[in-house]
């Protein structure tokens, strides 16, 4: 059976994918696909990673994705009366996170039952079971009751979310009146000389490493394109704002390789 990350790319000598999504169409990193299919093809992505994902976000990132979601988590400055809902929140870092800082519940949501799962084995998760609940969720439709969550956060999940949009409007609805929605994600590199070894580290090194460490090389060079295909943080902004989003504020992170995205829910 063929992985669902390894297909055959229709690329233009750009590296750019050649064909452009329609209203029946999505992104699958650099292929196009029909946009009923890209869930069950995520899925498949993190249903074979899902074991060895935490090391591979520090192979990845050589382990400076701890300090962005630190960031984010420092931004949020979490009280103990206050509960998060984090989208797309696989094996629940940025949870315990919330948690360790002060936080007082969290909710992880995630379309993919194998990343939950492995979450629900972390010995620190475990140690806050009584503050955490586990929910299986399309972070298009989630089966949570609305204005019930003072932050919600997604962190390296949205550029796999096949309707985006419709995620931020849940993430909204979901939220108390003053309650603030918060998205960590991979961006685009601002120095050219700097986005010219990124490109080189990604595309080259890191499917190799895929292989070596999760068994899997196709998946990491999914993860690697959707990066590449994602929009840029003013798209994303403005996104925010066309979910009912205001006071938007935007970080970037190691010369613009990641992003934190901040809006609120005024009412």
């Amino acid at each position: 059976m063929q992985h669902p990350a390894d297909r055959t790319n229709h690329r233009t000598a750009a590296g750019q994918p050649s064909e452009v999504a329609t209203d029946d169409s999505i992104d699958f990193g650099f292929q196009t696909v029909e946009r009923a299919a890209k869930v069950g093809l995520v899925r498949g992505v993190f249903d074979s990673v899902a074991s060895r994902y935490d090391v591979m976000n520090d192979v990845m990132s050589g382990g400076v994705h701890r300090l962005w979601k630190s960031a984010m988590i420092d931004w949020m400055a979490p009280q103990s009366d206050q509960h998060l809902v984090d989208l797309a929140g696989g094996t629940g870092d940025i949870s315990l996170r919330f948690l360790k800082a002060g936080g007082g519940s969290a909710c992880v949501t995630d379309i993919n039952q194998a990343m939950l799962q492995a979450g629900q084995q972390r010995p620190q998760l475990q140690r806050h079971a009584a503050q955490l609940s586990w929910c299986i969720g399309n972070a298009e439709a989630l089966p949570l009751a609305s204005k019930t969550a003072d932050f919600v956060t997604i962190a390296f999940g949205l550029r796999n979310v096949t309707d985006r949009q419709a995620a931020l409007g849940e993430a909204y609805r979901i939220l108390k009146p003053g309650g603030r929605f918060l998205c960590l994600e991979f961006s685009h590199v601002q120095s050219q000389p700097l986005a010219k070894l990124y490109d080189a580290w990604s595309f080259n090194l890191l499917p190799v490493m895929g292989q070596m460490i999760a068994g899997d090389a196709a998946s990491y060079r999914y993860l690697v394109e959707s990066i590449r295909q994602f929009p840029s943080k003013e798209v994303l902004a403005d996104m925010f704002a066309a979910a009912g989003f205001a006071q938007i504020r935007v970080r970037s992170l190691s010369a613009g390789i990641a992003c934190i995205h901040s809006g609120w829910k005024l009412d």
